[in-house]
């Protein structure tokens, strides 16, 4: 009879538009429109349009970055994934630490500097003159389809470094990479 209690209670709280976790305990989306400073918060969403900037900030969970929004990481930790599909900009800098990867699809300029990412550094499809350097990431960095150009130096990669199809190609150096340098990076 209790499993059907729970059950019960966790299928009308979805239906009511929460998620409820074990312990009662919900997860927290905030809608970051402006700065936050040395704070903790769950998941946070940036909306189109909007600038999210996060100094010192603890997210436990995601950050993401709806098309035309805005971000910008100074010093932050953030638990989970930064991802984006059509930002304007995404600016992480030095003594922000990923402990998921950071994901940026079909948007604008970006710049990664100074970072720990435990997980990929995926940018695909981006426009604009960005940068990925001084960054230790613990897996892969990609770079695909970017326009406008993108240098990448200075990084300690525990993966491979693998671009493919950007024009102009990518430049830089110093890059320490345990994997393999492909295509356009293999002399980077």
């Amino acid at each position: 009879m209790r499993k059907h209690v729970v059950a019960a209670v966790v299928l009308l709280s979805i239906m009511a538009g929460g998620l409820v976790m074990p312990g009662g305990v919900s997860a927290e989306e905030t809608v970051c429109r402006k700065t936050f400073g040395a704070v903790t918060l769950d998941n946070v969403r940036v909306p189109s349009g909007a600038t999210c900037t996060l100094n010192g900030t603890v997210v436990k969970g995601t950050v993401k970055v709806e098309s035309g929004g805005s971000l910008v990481a100074n010093g932050a930790r953030i638990n989970g994934n930064i991802q984006s599909q059509g930002h304007r900009s995404v600016i992480v800098n030095g003594g922000t630490r990923v402990g998921g990867s950071i994901q940026l699809d079909s948007g604008g300029a970006f710049s990664v500097s100074g970072a720990h990412v435990t997980g990929n550094i995926q940018a695909v499809s981006n426009r604009g003159s960005s940068i990925i350097s001084s960054n230790t990431v613990n897996a892969d960095v990609q770079v695909f389809s970017h326009s406008s150009g993108i240098g990448i130096s200075g990084n300690r990669i525990d993966g491979n470094l693998q671009c493919k199809s950007n024009n102009p190609a990518p430049t830089g150096s110093g890059n320490v990479v345990q994997g393999n340098k492909e295509d356009q990076c293999r002399r980077l």
